[in-house]
């Protein structure tokens, strides 16, 4: 899939007349808790990334539609440590704040540590190592005003806020609690605003299902008394108009006013597909806001939030952008690719040979002793799912340490406990092809062929639409080049079966490549001819 590249030669129009059209998400995939930031005409996003690293996604836009990934946050491992972090673990909703020229981004590592900080003088990095942070809850957000910095986040299921030092962490005055939401459960991801004279508190209830939504109060004191808006919530899906829609889980959101006056939200949601099922996760989604001075913010005309939307947009960019001409080592090592936990050994990309036509860059994956299933850092290198119809590729070559059982190819991963597998498997004598499903306990092989060409003769495809991932293989030999009516079907699988609902976990699928070995070492490791991974519209 061609991706945009936001720079600054486009043509950027004010939008002066009538109202176009855009649609949700923004950005597809799992990239759920957005958090923006506007400086000058640029806009800038986080998502959280629980397991998975390098961690904290942030993008740039500068029509808040098209946005580009610049990054990881958190992109060392003595930044965030992951050990043991299921999708139920690891970073949680990351808040990006500019203050004074400085970067801020503060989140909660649940299992590994809980809040932190870290800064930057470029959104684009370096960011700085961990400043700890002693008010617990989860999805911490700050505050500046007036030379102080505050700091926000849920203990014990309240609102509360704090003043503390930005630059060391330390907090100077005592917890206090601001709000308890309207009763739904899990009041999380508070963020505050001033406007017209009233701080404006923003916060996510009902769980991040079905039932999700916004609230909001306000106070003319930032410690409150805060009233509660008559409105609430001012976003949700769960009612009768947003009941059939596609888009559902709506909430954890973040304001943002755009250089020309107009307000607007980014907020997670998913999509359902197949009925009540999610695979690709919660993603980032967009609305604009009516708010009147003095008045409470009124999200998309009160109306659901659709795939489809219609609003007067800030800028328009240009259509006649440029794709990303990536070289193919640049492809395999983007910001977009990433590791289950902190890896043991990365992987190492180079410069392969012209194949199939096209020249394509040459993945090592060392194998780990850590199936995908036992979780201890295994050997996953992939990217976010999104979207539903995609495929990725791969050929796959053994190396002389990687013993009987071993494994290497590629996987569906939706949580440790399920996932979809297309592997070849060294045998006693020879190679197996073999699909594999893993869900919550239960792991049977779907398919299984013995080969009777060497593995890296086999190209092993997965290909998914709304409904189904089917899993494909051709044999090249002597070909050279892959050919569409070649593909040989080895199996199919629903959807639904990577989806939370059925699954579990509340991430979103990620596809890529993996390599198991019974022991690691040096010589134990899978070299991938080249690694392909193409969305289609």
């Amino acid at each position: 899939m061609k991706k945009l590249i936001l720079t600054a030669v486009m043509l950027v129009v004010v939008v002066m007349a009538s109202a176009q059209t855009f649609r949700n998400p923004v950005i597809p995939g799992y990239h759920p808790d957005p958090s923006v930031c506007r400086v000058g005409d640029d806009f800038y996003l986080v998502n959280s990334s629980f397991q998975y690293f390098p961690g904290v996604p942030i993008f740039y836009s500068l029509d808040l539609i098209h946005w580009e990934q610049i990054g990881n946050v958190l992109d060392r491992e003595s930044q965030v440590s992951l050990k043991g972090a299921t999708s139920w673990q690891g970073i949680y909703a990351p808040t990006l704040r500019y203050h004074d020229g400085t970067w801020y981004m503060i989140t909660t590592n649940v299992g590994n540590g809980g809040n932190f900080m870290v800064t930057a003088k470029d959104p684009r990095g370096p960011w700085s190592e961990p400043i700890l942070l002693k008010q617990d809850g989860i999805d911490p957000s700050l505050w500046f005003e007036n030379g102080k910095c505050y700091m926000m986040s849920n203990p014990d299921n309240t609102i509360m806020l704090c003043e503390i030092d930005p630059k060391t962490g330390r907090q100077l005055t005592p917890s206090r609690a601001l709000w308890k939401g309207t009763g739904g459960r899990y009041p999380e991801g508070p963020h505050i605003y001033k406007k017209d004279g009233w701080y404006y508190l923003l916060i996510s209830e009902g769980g991040t299902e079905l039932a999700h939504g916004l609230t909001i109060a306000r106070s003319r004191n930032i410690y409150g008394p805060y009233e509660g808006n008559p409105a609430n919530p001012i976003l949700t899906n769960c009612n009768v108009k947003g009941q059939y829609m596609q888009i559902q889980g709506t909430g954890h959101g973040d304001f943002v006013q755009a250089g020309d006056g107009s307000w607007w939200i980014v907020f997670l949601a998913y999509r359902n597909f197949g009925g009540s099922y999610h695979h690709l996760g919660r993603e980032t989604c967009l609305a604009p806001v009516s708010w009147p001075k003095g008045q409470w913010p009124v999200v998309n005309g009160g109306l659901p939030i659709d795939t489809l939307m219609t609003a007067k947009l800030p800028v328009i960019i240009d259509d006649d952008v440029t794709s990303e001409g990536l070289t193919p080592v640049e492809e395999l090592t983007g910001p977009q690719w990433v590791y289950l936990q902190n890896p043991k050994r990365k992987v190492e990309v180079q410069n392969g040979t012209a194949w199939c036509g096209v020249s394509w860059a040459s993945l090592k994956l060392y194998a780990g002793s850590s199936t995908l299933t036992q979780n201890d850092r295994p050997a996953f290198y992939g990217r976010r799912q999104e979207s539903v119809k995609c495929t990725m590729d791969a050929c796959v070559q053994f190396s002389e340490g990687m013993t009987y059982g071993s494994e290497a190819g590629l996987s569906v991963y939706q949580i440790n406990d399920g996932h979809l597998d297309f592997f070849i498997r060294r045998d006693l004598q020879g190679y197996s092809l073999v699909l594999r499903c893993k869900l919550k306990g239960i792991d049977y092989v779907v398919a299984e062929k013995k080969l009777d060409v060497a593995p890296e003769s086999v190209v092993m495809r997965v290909r998914s639409d709304a409904d189904n991932y089917y899993f494909e293989f051709q044999n090249m030999l002597d070909m050279e080049q892959l050919l569409d009516d070649r593909w040989q079907r080895f199996g199919a699988l629903d959807c639904s079966l990577m989806s939370t609902e059925v699954a579990g976990g509340f991430t979103g699928v990620v596809i890529g490549a993996y390599a198991w070995n019974a022991r690691e070492a040096d010589n134990a490791f899978a070299t991938y001819r080249y690694l392909r991974y193409e969305e289609q519209e």
